[in-house]
């Protein structure tokens, strides 16, 4: 089967973050049972002849991006992705197009859908009711007639689900299918220095200010431990950088930045806990890879994996509070044979529910049901 998958952005820092892993996830696995498979997106910040051409060995078509709209990800487009469907659409069998409500995706979609490819549109919690000022017109003209047109929409949560209808999914079309995660190689051991870490956007909704609020406070009380936070500015970069500066002490509380998506899990693996304190998180995938390399995680109980970490003793899912935080990860941190149960407790969790397998077992039965479908 010839399978192409399109997602919004690649870039050098990962901006676009879970989607783009999910890709390259189900991509290395379909092309492991003999697929052919491609992933293409919109593309910025690369240098001319640093473009790169495979994700995780997967081969990968960028088109350069241009911002036609304010919005952030949301006001990019890709005509060359566009032009590259209508040359090459008749030799796709299926399309797998992870949804946002962007003008990369929507329009692939919308072209792949004209061009008679069934298209599966996987949303990762992008696409639901908002408040944006774009978000109604692009609903008419585009969301809607894509999501009706797919042969599947694949949702990750209940909620999502919910959130699909109201933007006006059929609800014949809605799948249930998990994000799921390679088996990692090897078990490693807790470092020797504890060190708290926080990997994901320095976006309001993921929290990185409670995480940086939790650190100093059990920094100011002792705790002899380390905070970091990983990735890219989406707006509280400031506000970060000023907690830590207050820290003075980069051994302690600091803030490193970007980090390539291909190194994320080798970042993982030297920390000894997991922490994101996001509201409304669909389903984390850097939550996920945490748990592939035995690290135990500290999450929210409006994440997606709530459920999931609870039953299998994965982690501690907390409330919204900065108060349970700061406790939660201060007895954490003072019981280190509790982080190694946590940890190994993560690792099985991520063998038996969350492997590659499992979820494109299930991938390929919708993809076979979008082949069986009646053309449009």
């Amino acid at each position: 089967m010839r399978i192409l998958h399109v997602v919004t952005l690649v870039t050098p820092d990962g901006a676009f973050g879970g989607p783009v892993r999910v890709a390259e996830n189900l991509a290395r696995e379909q092309r492991r049972r003999g697929h052919d498979v491609h992933v293409a997106a919109a593309t910025s910040g690369f240098a001319p002849d640093d473009v790169p051409t495979d994700l995780g060995g997967t081969p990968l078509l960028l088109f350069p991006s241009r911002r036609v709209a304010p919005g952030g990800f949301s006001g990019l487009t890709a005509p060359g992705l566009q032009s590259w469907i209508r040359e090459h659409a008749a030799t796709l069998d299926v399309a797998h197009v992870h949804l946002a409500r962007d003008l990369v995706t929507l329009p692939a979609a919308s072209l792949l859908l004209k061009r008679r490819v069934p298209v599966i549109a996987q949303t990762h919690g992008m696409v639901v009711e908002s408040g944006h000022p774009l978000a109604k017109p692009m609903d008419a003209l585009l969301t809607r007639r894509v999501l009706r047109g797919a042969g599947a929409i694949l949702h990750l949560t209940p909620e999502e689900r919910a959130g699909l209808l109201a933007v006006g999914a059929p609800e014949a079309s809605l799948v249930q299918l998990g994000n799921g995660v390679p088996d990692v190689e090897g078990e490693t051991p807790l470092p020797e220095r504890t060190e708290v870490l926080f990997l994901a956007r320095l976006q309001a909704r993921k929290r990185p200010l409670a995480f940086v609020r939790t650190a100093r406070r059990l920094l100011d009380e002792g705790v002899d431990a380390s905070f970091v936070l990983v990735g890219p500015d989406e707006g509280e970069g400031d506000a970060v950088r000023a907690e830590v500066a207050a820290v003075g002490d980069g051994s302690r509380l600091r803030w490193e930045g970007p980090l390539p998506p291909d190194r994320t899990l080798e970042r993982l693996r030297r920390a000894s806990l997991y922490v994101l304190p996001s509201v409304d998180e669909p389903y984390p995938m850097s939550v996920l890879e945490a748990m592939s390399v035995g690290r135990g995680v500290i999450i929210t109980d409006t994440c997606g994996l709530a459920p999931a970490v609870r039953e299998t003793g994965a982690g501690v899912v907390v409330d919204a509070s900065q108060e349970q935080l700061d406790v939660t990860v201060r007895g954490l941190l003072a019981d280190r044979d509790a982080l190694a149960l946590l940890g190994a407790a993560a690792r099985g969790a991520s063998r038996e529910h969350f492997g590659m397998g499992a979820v494109v077992d299930r991938l390929d039965r919708v993809y076979l049901g979008s082949l069986r479908a009646p053309s449009a």
